[in-house]
């Protein structure tokens, strides 16, 4: 049996669970945009304040991991969930960006379906956050984002081939193609996430 000696830094559980909230946050404001009633332009001023306290919370985990002599679990690993949950917020920020900037107020079918996903994956990722002080109980949060992903993927190609039946304009075909290949971004976002926590669990299990 391997015993581990190694202090724990909590402040780096309590920062990737806030990470992950934001996510919770930039999904929603996602969602928003299936809303006729929201206001565009106060909808893309709340998605980036979120986006930017996101980089603060990921620039914090990164400053912790620099001053910290001995880490909760690798480094490699630290920035890697780091990183990759940035990347979701990123996606979403370009999402209701490019939405609002294109002036897209009618989506494909389906959409509203990926849209959820991404609700979903979003908070399954928040709820697992704390779970990473004890790597317990987690194998069930990977499994479902996988879940969730698969379903996306469909979602996503079913999208496209509403896009090309030749329904839509040209121009709208290259509006609405750069949105819903962000949000599919953010949905593989979330699973190479789930990835990253799979393998950590596994190293330190």
């Amino acid at each position: 049996m391997r015993f581990k000696i190694r202090p724990v830094e909590a402040t780096f559980y309590d920062l990737f669970t806030e990470a992950a909230n934001h996510l919770v946050v930039g999904a929603d404001m996602v969602a928003r945009l299936l809303d006729s009633d929201n206001d565009s332009q106060e909808l893309v001023k709340q998605m980036h304040a979120a986006e930017n306290a996101a980089d603060d919370t990921t620039h914090s985990i990164v400053k912790l991991v620099n001053s910290t002599f001995i880490t909760p679990f690798d480094r490699e690993d630290i920035y890697a969930l780091a990183s990759g949950l940035d990347d979701i917020m990123d996606y979403m920020d370009e999402v209701v960006d490019c939405a609002v900037l294109y002036g897209v107020e009618e989506f494909p079918e389906y959409f509203a379906g990926q849209v959820e996903i991404l609700q979903k994956a979003a908070k399954l990722t928040a709820e697992a956050m704390p779970r990473l002080r004890t790597m317990k109980h987690l194998s069930d949060y990977w499994i479902e984002i996988n879940r969730l992903e698969n379903e996306g993927d469909r979602n996503h190609r079913r999208i496209l081939a509403d896009l090309f039946n030749g329904n839509y304009k040209a121009i709208q075909v290259l509006k609405l193609k750069d949105i819903v290949e962000s949000v599919e971004q953010a949905i593989d976002g979330f699973e190479e996430v789930a990835n990253t926590i799979e393998q950590i669990a596994v190293k330190e299990s």
